[in-house]
């Protein structure tokens, strides 16, 4: 039985099982870094024991005797790049050097830039390779290792879609945006209508059923999950959204002439058939201070769900000749099965990175042979 926990005594728990996550939460929680296109990304030349970012907001990678990272690329060598979201950034990792990067860069002897984004989707992935891509002069390879923050959000309610689909922070982006529109109609001399549109709006009308129009109501306090998604929907849309990003992929890296693979990333409860005793105290402790990111999961956690997604992806990438890796499935022969690799849902300790960065050499590891 579940030891019931308050909000604090929850978070206090978190940080004494993986006192790291510390770092991560200070690093995210800093404030947001607003950016054109991508939207947002991480704070630049961040510092801590578990987390440090370059001028351009990515995280190191160890490689041989020093550090690497997208402001310093190796000039002199093609260079890799694995790319994602934030499991792909490293959160849970006690250092720089564990994340799978640096392991990568460790066992092939090669430079691996960490491109991963906390919070990513698919499109954003594609998106933050656009704006940086004038820095890379030869790819040998691009790891994808992605696929759970792209599902994940695409749970979020459908008032908060859009025709460019479903992101982080879309409840945030819209209704504070909406405020801009607001201002518009209320400056001096102003031709907007002086019709009130508000009920119209799809975003102010979930802003009202969800917290109400009490004057004090912080719009930060918004609960949102997924429970009014349709699940068949929307492991549709994702597989959709990450084969259209994959095209975009390889039609980015024909210069390069780089080899393109996607890994989808395994999340705990479809890769493991029981968590360890020390995953299931964390994840009751993260289970009582949810933030909306985590109430997202509540209806793709079921194991049958993994199938459906991986054989809808499998099915897509083919199509466009794009190779292909399910980690939940290649974790199956993995000896850490059984140990306690997770620090919640999506995220690793250093054994697991490590043993990510073992699987994903294993199966890319003879492109050139």
């Amino acid at each position: 039985m579940r030891n019931k926990l308050s909000h604090d005594e929850a978070v206090n728990e978190v940080y004494r099982l993986t006192p790291q996550i510390r770092d991560y939460d200070e690093f995210m929680y800093l404030g947001v870094r607003w950016l054109p296109y991508t939207m947002f990304f991480h704070q630049t030349q961040f510092k801590s024991k578990a987390i440090n970012t370059d001028s351009l907001g990515f995280r190191y990678t160890k490689y041989q005797d020093g550090y690497i990272s997208t402001d310093s690329v190796p000039s002199d060598q093609p260079i890799n790049i694995i790319i994602g979201g934030s499991t792909t950034l490293g959160t849970g990792a006690t250092s720089d050097d564990h994340t799978i990067a640096s392991a990568l860069s460790k066992l092939t002897n090669e430079p691996w830039i960490n491109f991963g984004g906390r919070g990513y989707n698919s499109t954003q992935e594609v998106i933050l390779f656009l704006m940086h891509q004038h820095r890379f002069k030869q790819i040998n390879n691009v790891v994808v290792f992605s696929g759970m923050n792209t599902l994940t959000l695409e749970g979020i309610p459908d008032e908060l879609a859009t025709e460019h689909g479903r992101y982080y922070y879309s409840y945030e982006y819209q209704h504070y945006m909406e405020k801009y529109n607001d201002d518009l109609k209320n400056r001096k001399n102003s031709y907007a209508s002086e019709l009130d549109r508000r009920n119209a709006n799809p975003v102010k009308r979930f802003y009202n059923k969800i917290l109400g129009t009490a004057e004090n109501a912080n719009p930060a306090d918004t609960i949102i999950s997924d429970e009014a998604t349709d699940t068949a929907q929307r492991m549709e849309r994702t597989a959709e959204v990450i084969s259209q990003t994959l095209s975009q992929w390889k039609s980015l890296l024909v210069p390069y002439n780089a080899k393109l693979s996607f890994f989808l990333q395994p999340m705990s409860y479809w890769s493991k058939d029981r968590l360890t005793g020390t995953e299931e105290e964390i994840f009751n402790a993260i289970d009582q201070c949810p933030n909306n990111f985590w109430r997202l999961f509540s209806r793709i956690l079921d194991k049958k769900n993994h199938p459906v997604l991986v054989e809808r992806l499998r099915e897509k990438l083919a199509q466009i000749d794009v190779d292909f890796y399910d980690t939940n499935a290649l974790m199956q022969d993995s000896p850490l099965i059984n140990e306690s690799i997770y620090v919640d849902r999506v995220h690793f300790n250093d054994a697991g990175y490590l043993e990510m960065a073992r699987l994903i050499n294993q199966h890319i590891g003879d492109m050139h042979e």
